[in-house]
């Protein structure tokens, strides 16, 4: 493994939400977010708990960092995709070697979907008000 920082970070974004992610060397592989365990952060959600973990089961040497998370904006879904790319870059900058598997599973890329905004003139982004002709 190459070069090894007190403090390595990165950034992950999805619709509204943004997460920071700390990796704390020394760990044992534990995931904290906004000073909770995942686990009470998510609460019943097991789809966005494993969405969160992929990327670490994917590098074997992840269980020797602690992953603290600061996450800010949107919903439960967002939020879980936006740490899923944080945590994923953060392998990436920790090890070039996992660029290759994080790109084959599809964690490196930023998901570019958000709501469209609302236009004057209609009742939401594209649907119109009904259109009399007499």
């Amino acid at each position: 493994m190459p070069q090894v920082f007190n403090h390595l970070m990165a950034t992950g974004r999805r619709k509204t939400s943004i997460a920071q992610v700390r990796l704390v060397p020394g760990g044992k592989g534990q995931v904290t977010v906004n000073k909770k365990s995942l686990d009470e952060f998510f609460g019943g959600q097991d789809r966005q708990k494993t969405s969160v973990t992929e990327p670490l089961k994917l590098v074997e040497g992840s269980q020797k960092f602690d992953f603290v998370l600061k996450i800010v904006g949107g919903g439960i879904t967002g939020q879980a995709e936006a740490a899923r790319l944080a945590i994923a870059k953060a392998m990436v900058k920790l090890d070039s070697k996992n660029r290759k598997l994080m790109r084959a599973h599809g964690f490196l890329t930023r998901d570019p979907r958000a709501v469209e905004r609302k236009k004057s003139g209609q009742p939401k982004a594209r649907k119109r008000f009904q259109y009399s002709k007499r």
